[in-house]
C-alpha cells in the first residue's frame, strides 16, 4: 500500500477506516444478477497473505468447488502498482493474460481510483472484476453455488444458525478481524489504545464463549469459524508483534489457542495456509510501519500440530458432512 492510500485511510483522529467495497454485484443461481452461476465462467483471485482473501479459499476447499471455480494467486509482495501476478509463468495470470488485478479493476470501472483488493472474483472471458465484496462471497459459495457442492459438504451458512452466525460475525469483524488493522494502522495514541481495548476485550469474550462449546455456532464448523480463524492464525506471525497487538500472544491465550490448533488441523484450515506467504507480505509491504522490510525469523510455528484435546466438548467438524479429499 502506498503512503498516500494508507494515508487516505486513516480518519483525522488517526483512527484506520477501511476502503468500502466497489463491486458488490452477486453471482446468483436463479438469475436474478446479470452474473448467473455458470463452472469455469469465474476465477477467484486471492493472496494467500490476506485473512479476508484465506476465507474464500477455506470455504472453496470446503465445498469442494475447485473444478468450477478456478484459482489465481497473487505475489504476496504488493508494489506501488498494486497486487502482481509474478508468481505465474510469464508473469500473467494463465487463465485471463493480466500482469496485475488492476486491470480487471480497470476494465470493470475506467474511473476506479481505489486500492485493488484480494479477494476478487474475474469473469474470465471479459477479465473484470465481478465482485471483491469480500463478506458476501464467502455467504454466496455457500447458498447459491449449491449445485456444485461435492457429495458431503458441510452447511456453513445453515438456515436455522444465520441469525445467530450473523450476530457473531458482526462483533468479530468490528473489535477482531478489522480490530487487529485498527490497531496496526492508527496513526494516533489514542486510537491505537481505543482499537488495542476493544480488541482483547472481545478476545476475552471469545474464550469464554469457547471454553465450554468447541465451535463458535452450533456442534460443526460454520461460517463464523471461519472467519476467526483467518485473523487467529496470523495472530503469532504478525499482528501481535508489527501490528503491536501485543498484550498477549495467541499462544498465551489456552483456549483460543486449542480451538485454533483444533481448525488448523482441520482438513480445509491448516492446509490452505501459507506462513510465508503471509510474514513477506505485512513486512514488506507495510513499510510505514516496517520501513527496513526485514521479515523476522519467528515465531516457532511447530506448535500449530501439537493435539488440542477440544474433541472432549463434542461436535463434529462437518457435522453429517465428511471432509474435503
Amino acid at each position: 500500500m502506498a503512503e498516500a492510500q494508507f494515508a487516505a485511510e486513516t480518519s483525522t483522529r488517526g483512527e484506520w477506516v477501511r476502503q468500502a467495497n466497489r463491486f458488490t454485484e452477486r453471482i446468483t443461481a436463479d438469475g436474478s444478477s446479470r452474473w448467473p452461476v455458470e463452472p469455469g465462467r469465474y476465477r477467484l483471485v486471492v493472496s494467500l497473505a490476506c485473512p479476508w482473501a484465506h476465507r474464500s479459499v477455506i470455504v472453496r476447499r470446503l465445498l469442494g468447488l475447485e473444478d468450477v471455480l478456478s484459482l489465481g494467486i497473487v505475489d504476496p509482495i504488493r508494489d506501488e502498482r498494486g497486487w502482481r501476478f509474478t508468481l505465474d509463468p510469464g508473469e500473467k495470470d494463465p487463465a485471463t493474460g493480466i500482469a496485475f488485478l488492476s486491470e480487471a479493476y480497470l476494465t470493470a470501472d475506467p474511473e476506479f481510483a481505489g486500492r485493488c483488493t484480494v479477494p476478487a472474483v474475474l469473469d474470465v472471458a471479459e477479465r473484470e472484476v465481478v465482485t471483491n465484496d469480500y463478506p458476501q462471497l464467502t455467504l454466496d459459495l455457500s447458498t447459491e453455488w449449491t449445485a456444485h457442492h461435492r457429495e458431503g459438504a458441510p452447511q456453513l451458512y445453515p438456515e436455522h444458525l444465520r441469525a445467530e452466525i450473523d450476530e457473531v460475525n458482526a462483533v468479530v469483524y468490528a473489535d477482531v478481524n478489522n480490530g487487529v488493522y485498527r490497531c496496526g494502522f492508527a496513526t494516533s495514541q489514542q486510537a491505537y489504545e481505543q482499537a488495542f481495548e476493544r480488541l482483547f476485550a472481545r478476545l476475552d469474550w471469545l474464550s469464554e464463549r469457547l471454553a465450554d462449546r468447541r465451535y463458535l455456532v452450533g456442534d460443526a464448523i460454520s461460517e463464523a469459524d471461519v472467519r476467526l480463524f483467518t485473523t487467529l492464525v496470523r495472530f503469532d506471525a504478525v499482528y501481535h508483534g508489527h501490528f503491536k497487538c501485543n498484550r498477549q500472544k495467541l499462544a498465551e491465550m489456552p483456549v483460543l489457542w486449542a480451538y485454533a490448533r483444533d481448525l488448523f488441523q482441520t482438513p480445509g484450515f491448516g492446509d490452505t495456509v501459507d506462513f510465508d506467504h503471509i510474514k513477506r507480505h505485512y513486512y514488506a509491504t507495510h513499510h510505514q510501519i516496517n520501513p527496513t522490510g526485514i521479515v523476522p525469523a519467528g515465531p516457532d510455528l511447530s506448535g500449530w500440530d501439537t493435539p488440542h484435546g477440544r474433541e472432549a466438548l463434542g461436535g463434529k467438524p462437518f457435522g453429517t458432512g465428511t471432509p474435503p479429499a
